[in-house]
């Protein structure tokens, strides 16, 4: 058998490329292109590719298109949003994420910042250092998961490891999306389904773990906000423009909602100047909760147990399905 031959896109670092590249199986040719790549190099280089990887770079329109024996276009990352989808249907191409491989990573940061909010840690650290002792915390200001009804926009691989997470804590769960899950898993994950209005009006906690599509865009907006509690805290480590950001300003200006926990930005990196950033009752983090050490070996293998999948003639995992007009 000859052979497979991958192409992979990426802008990460070398260390991390080696990495990756380590759990390549044998047999297979891979070839990395960075940013430095022209845009002719790339389609040479996809013409007889069978399957493309990518991460932190997507090939253009005009590349895809080129790579006219690609059976797989695979993601090391779990978003898609920036994927021409709609070309690869039409390419039949199908298009696969990571499979989950950074739902820990995710979820991990997501009750880190919900619990940053509730404990007031932007505020206590730096006083603690300066000689404030306990200066921020007034008895009224600090609060504990137990009892708190915790609200999943989304429950895929990251919203159910959120779901489990916040329970070791004692928080309830319920949660809305879009493909509901069955009796069966719902009641083993310990969660309640509920309508859109119903989750924002009565969780405690918003914290958002779906993709960001035509139906999803902006699903977060003033409306919504207004619903919730004055008490509420939403945290997002989803995607930028799943939350109308103006709309959240204003909702914490005016003390609509009590804070937030914000992991993604409509515009990133986030402009310095955005209001956000200067708020007290919001934590900012840059786009890091997948990015751990520990997730490479997993969104490896996954992609490369994908690609000899479909090199077997079987169908690839953790195809998007989805496709976005």
């Amino acid at each position: 058998m000859s052979e497979v031959k991958v192409i992979f896109f990426t802008a990460l670092k070398q260390a991390i490329i080696d990495e990756v590249v380590s759990y390549v199986p044998s047999g297979y040719d891979l070839t990395v292109l960075g940013r430095e790549s022209t845009k002719e190099q790339q389609i040479e280089a996809v013409k007889d590719a069978d399957f493309l990887l990518c991460y932190g770079m997507d090939p253009s329109d005009e590349v895809v298109r080129a790579a006219e024996k690609c059976r797989l276009v695979q993601l090391l990352a779990a978003g898609y949003d920036r994927v021409n989808l709609t070309l690869l249907r039409d390419l039949e191409i199908p298009c696969a994420n990571n499979g989950g491989a950074n739902s820990w990573a995710v979820s991990d940061h997501a009750l880190l910042l919900m619990l940053s909010i509730y404990k007031q840690l932007l505020a206590s650290d730096p006083a603690t250092r300066q000689g404030r002792w306990n200066e921020p915390i007034t008895g009224q200001n600090t609060f504990e998961m137990a009892g708190k009804k915790v609200g999943v926009l989304g429950i895929g691989n990251i919203g159910k490891q959120v779901a489990k997470r916040v329970q070791s804590f004692d928080a309830q769960v319920q949660y809305y999306d879009l493909y509901p899950l069955d009796d069966e898993v719902s009641k083993n994950l310990g969660v309640t389904y509920v309508s859109l209005e119903e989750l924002f009006r009565t969780s405690d906690i918003i914290t958002c773990h779906t993709p960001l599509t035509g139906d999803t865009h902006h699903i977060v907006n003033a409306e919504r906000l207004a619903m919730m509690k004055s008490s509420a805290i939403l945290i997002n480590t989803s995607r930028g423009p799943v939350v109308d950001e103006q709309a959240l300003i204003e909702a914490l200006e005016r003390g609509i909602i009590a804070g937030a926990g914000l992991d993604v930005f409509e515009q990133e990196p986030v402009d310095p100047h955005n209001p956000l950033l200067t708020m007290t009752n919001v934590v900012a983090t840059p786009h890091m909760a997948g990015t751990t050490w520990d997730t490479w070996a997993r969104r490896a293998q996954f992609g490369f147990e994908n690609m000899e999948r479909v090199r077997h003639g079987e169908s690839p995992q953790a195809v998007v399905r989805d496709f976005d007009s």
